[in-house]
């Protein structure tokens, strides 16, 4: 039999919440999802409470990862201020009758500390890059799977971590329907295909679930995919970004080191200035910009050869070279590329002396050599 909802909520309810009351009397549970093995739900507080309430939430987790059965548990704490509700000033005994200070109640003002404090290094990966884009559609999960085998095919460990939780691409574009296997110590293991260890939230969700979550909750998976994997030992994490500068990124910026990052645009104006925001929120929280990739640069015909430029061509190397970004490499739009992606056989591994195979690796040896000059100066 597999886990049910009242299974969950028999274990939440041993479960005190900082007012000393069961969690599921507590009012802060949003609705549980339960699906085969995997357990997702969030607990809502107020944002004053935040810091008070963190270890109801991994108390929270920690319950329901011990349910037999259970494989996967993601617990977001989203704490919200409510809108035109002034917090109310205190006295001491009525902070003490009521089990929870607001944070900001009786405490020293403190100056503010950087969230670029919380990044901690991820045991075994020796660097972490992120493949991102200002927009989606522009080919950013096709150019990270096939840059991740080129940098294998330089020698290198390699991981690939799809972390865009709404459309997760991987699944499709490794071919890979089985779902990951827990560890001993309830860690998910990735699943290898193609000599590359693979995570993916598209792993854990069917393919037609819509992911409807809030931000909260994205950040508390992305974070688990990255700590709560056992990833062994790499040389470089290569993570699929979902597209924009949201929650995700900020989440992966604040929490690892990133070695850097690579903006993935096509050619014309309007994909362009979406890559400008990408590369602007990087250089903000000072992630080194590895360069931007032209894809779809140019319609390549599979039958004449002839060339075409249906998005225009260079803005992507123009645009860099105004940025003062290196320009990393031109991906055709080509049959080969779209049909092997489709299929879930990516063309650096199905087709690895062909001409697309080695452009992916031009840019992974362009990627290589600048993670190895950042290392090597650290």
């Amino acid at each position: 039999m597999g886990v049910t909802k009242q299974q969950v909520l028999d274990g939440l309810a041993k479960v005190k919440s900082p007012r000393g009351v069961a969690l599921t009397n507590a009012g802060a549970l949003s609705a549980i999802s339960v699906s085969d093995s995997k357990v997702f739900f969030s607990i809502n507080v107020d944002a004053a409470e935040a810091k008070a309430w963190e270890s109801t939430r991994a108390e929270a987790e920690a319950v329901v990862r011990a349910i037999p059965g259970v494989a996967t548990a993601m617990v977001a704490l989203t704490a919200e201020r409510q809108a035109d509700a002034p917090q109310p000033r205190q006295h001491h005994h009525q902070a003490r009758d009521q089990g929870v200070q607001p944070v900001t109640s009786h405490r020293p003002r403190r100056s503010p500390v950087s969230p670029m404090s919380k990044q901690s290094e991820i045991p075994g990966i020796s660097a972490v890059i992120a493949v991102a884009s200002g927009k989606g559609g522009v080919g950013k999960s096709t150019t990270a799977l096939n840059l991740a085998l080129g940098l294998r095919d330089l020698g290198l460990r390699v991981g690939l971590l799809d972390a865009d939780i709404y459309g997760p691409s991987v699944p499709r574009l490794t071919g890979i329907r089985e779902k990951p296997k827990v560890s001993d110590e309830k860690k998910m293991i990735p699943i290898v295909r193609f000599g590359l260890a693979i995570m993916s939230i598209g792993f854990l969700v069917d393919e037609e679930t819509a992911m409807i979550w809030r931000g909260p909750m994205v950040m508390s998976a992305i974070t688990q995919m990255l700590r709560e994997v056992v990833w062994g030992t790499l040389d470089v994490l290569v993570v699929d970004m979902p597209p924009g500068t949201g929650d995700a990124q900020l989440t992966l910026a604040q929490n690892v080191p990133l070695k850097g990052a690579i903006i993935v645009s096509t050619p014309q104006d309007l994909s362009l200035i979406d890559a400008r925001r990408g590369l602007a929120m990087f250089t903000k929280v000072n992630v080194p910009v590895f360069g931007i990739v032209e894809n779809m640069s140019y319609f390549q015909c599979p039958h004449c050869g002839a060339q075409s430029d249906i998005f225009g061509h260079g803005g992507a190397r123009h645009e860099a070279e105004r940025l003062g970004v290196p320009f990393l490499g031109e991906i055709p739009l080509h049959m080969s590329i779209r049909t092997t992606s489709d299929s879930g056989t990516p063309v650096v591994e199905s087709d690895p002396d062909g001409p697309h195979a080695a452009i992916y690796r031009a840019i992974g040896a362009k990627v290589r050599d600048r993670l190895q000059g950042i290392i090597a100066a650290a």
